[in-house]
């Protein structure tokens, strides 16, 4: 057999060949099944192989795959535009970038809040700040706004020092506080950012509703983002959502800031509009960011070879609908009060489960090598990638996820099934996930 000429995550490690899929499950090629636990990269929210989904790629693909956004608009691009407003709901219109990836929406997102103050004379307003423990894609753009230290690691030199904002984790507070009695000491630390740097320089605030890789599904407490939007507001500074991993249902609601009640200026989209069945993201922008770009220079400064193409704007269209016919984002919500009930009664008996956390079908788990303490494993003892590896090997797919103080010494993992999930097949998720922790737990002995 030749090597394979494949560049993998790990390019030493072993990987099985998904040879297809069906519902909540994938199958190996030697006929393995798999429970999708965490919906690929908290991606494959309908799950696979849905025929309203091929369907609609079927159909799209015998009109017109491709044009390029600089000689044509296509209807399914124009249709997914209207359809996202309307799902945002908000007093003002948002405007839809097209784009391929989390990434590129996120670094998007970015371009244009710095656009819209330079089309006003505020040149001078050019930085992003961004939280420590985040996570806002791989691009250097992306990257620099992301306050993930072992994916900044490599390319320091290279990145701006965007993070400077402590994130809001409450299980293991930075201020050795404790919620209410804190204050949101989290917050108040944007307000003190924006003074050292001064807000004539400052265009934007990015942040994940809820932060996903770089800790573990961290939720902040009540009242955070309330504050931060009216810290934004007061200091003139857009604030952008990062809904690539929570938007289009993951958490119970529509997009993740829905819980908070709060609009932000611009939204980044991603994962969950086509549930992966096609590369698609998008920046949405708000009325009033777009405003003095449609008056000023009439042009985004931004763009990509398959922005807006209408095959994959057709399937995101399809996806939205199907998930609106199945009403599955009340599904969401019942099923990931069940899901995370059971796994923190899991929890109770697991001496290195240290945390359950989450929203909707979206629960982080961190583990510790001592309860009381909150003490992390050592690195040394590579608890997150056994963790993985073991439940693989058992047939059930979680995702890795840092987690700790700075968001390196710590462990954890992300379990974001597909929202078609059943009951049963919770229990059969939660099932191996326990037999996984114990022989994990027995190892460590």
């Amino acid at each position: 057999m030749k090597r394979s000429l494949l560049i993998k995550p790990m390019m030493n490690d072993f990987y099985p060949t998904a040879t297809h899929g069906e519902g909540i499950y994938l199958y190996d090629e030697t006929g393995k099944k798999y429970i999708d636990g965490s919906s690929g990269a908290v991606t494959a929210s309908i799950g696979h192989a849905v025929p309203d989904i091929i369907n609609a790629m079927h159909d799209q693909v015998k009109k017109v795959s491709f044009v390029y956004r600089s000689q044509f608009t296509s209807e399914p691009a124009e249709k997914l535009a209207q359809k996202l407003n309307e799902l945002i709901g908000a007093d003002e219109d948002y405007w839809s970038f097209f784009v391929n990836s989390g990434s590129e929406a996120t670094e998007t997102a970015m371009k244009i809040a710095i656009q819209h103050w330079q089309e006003q004379g505020k040149d001078r307003k050019q930085k992003i700040l961004s939280r420590w423990i985040s996570y806002h894609g791989i691009t250097l753009g992306a990257l620099s706004m992301s306050g993930h230290v072992k994916r900044r690691e490599r390319f320091v030199p290279l990145l701006e020092d965007y993070p400077n904002v402590t994130a809001p984790y409450c299980y293991r507070c930075s201020f050795q506080q404790t919620y209410p009695e804190c204050q949101l000491f989290c917050a108040n630390d944007l307000e003190t950012a924006i003074k050292r740097i001064g807000a004539e320089h400052i265009a934007a605030f990015i942040a994940e509703p809820i932060v996903g890789a770089a800790g573990g599904v961290i939720v902040p407490p009540p009242g955070y983002y309330q504050h931060i939007k009216g810290i934004c507001d007061r200091h003139q500074i857009l604030f952008i959502a990062d809904e690539v991993m929570t938007g289009i249902g993951r958490t119970g609601k529509m997009f993740g800031m829905n819980h908070w009640g709060v609009q932000p200026d611009i939204m980044a989209l991603g994962k969950g509009m086509s549930a992966g069945y096609t590369a698609i993201a998008a920046a949405l922008v708000s009325e009033k960011v777009m405003k003095p770009i449609v008056k000023g220079s009439g042009s985004i400064m931004s763009g990509h070879t398959y922005s807006a193409n209408p095959q994959s704007a057709s399937v995101a269209l399809a996806v939205l609908h199907y998930i609106e016919k199945h009403h599955l984002i009340d599904k969401v919500k019942e099923k990931g009060e069940y899901l995370i009930e059971k796994l923190q009664d899991l929890a109770k008996d697991m001496k290195m489960i240290g945390d359950v956390r989450g929203l909707g079908l979206m629960i982080g788990v961190e583990f510790v090598a001592d309860k009381k303490s909150k003490r992390p494993f050592q690195p040394t003892e590579d608890v997150t990638s056994r963790v993985i590896e073991k439940a693989r090997d058992k047939g059930l797919l979680i995702y890795p996820a840092s987690a700790g103080n700075e968001g390196v010494s710590g462990d954890a993992v992300i379990i974001s099934p597909p929202f078609t999930i059943t009951k049963q097949e919770i229990d059969d998720l939660v099932d191996i996930f326990e037999e996984t922790i114990l022989e994990i737990q027995f190892e460590n002995c």
